[in-house]
């Protein structure tokens, strides 16, 4: 199923009208964090605020709605947005680094793969990676998905 049929099966679910959806696919292993969100597990991501600039994309809002891809481009969950805010890299709380659900959802585990992807990320569009980076932390709920 793709973004749009999932989106119109969500909106003929919730009685919701007029509004908007993006649909995107997690940056790093998106097949393995798609799954994790769908079972509740990754409940927040975060991204390079510089990205944002970088690519010319509008900050996150609350209240938005977003449909999760897997890496083939099928949809895999309908998501809203409950919380938004900037956070330096080395400010991350341990709930931010749980809330986000891989690895062991430590601190440390947090760190060890997000300098990793940021540092890749930032060498794409010709900056260096900084711990004191700003991240654009969001944290969401999945509000449907298909029955099993």
């Amino acid at each position: 199923m793709n973004a749009e049929q999932m989106w119109n099966k969500f909106i003929a679910a919730s009685g919701l009208k007029n509004v908007e959806y993006e649909s995107w696919i997690f940056g790093d292993d998106p097949d393995r964090l798609a799954e994790l969100t769908l079972n509740g597990i990754k409940t927040a991501t975060c991204s390079a605020l510089d990205a944002y600039d970088e690519y010319e994309e509008e900050l996150p809002k609350e209240g938005e709605y977003s449909v999760v891809m897997n890496s083939k481009k099928e949809a895999v969950c309908v998501i809203r947005t409950n919380k938004v805010y900037i956070e330096q890299f080395n400010n991350i709380s341990k709930e931010h680094a749980y809330k986000e659900g891989e690895g062991d959802r430590s601190l440390e585990y947090w760190r060890k793969v997000h300098k990793r992807f940021f540092t890749k990320e930032c060498d794409e569009f010709g900056k260096e990676f900084s711990e004191d980076m700003k991240l654009v932390c969001e944290e969401f709920e999945v509000v449907y998905k298909e029955s099993l």
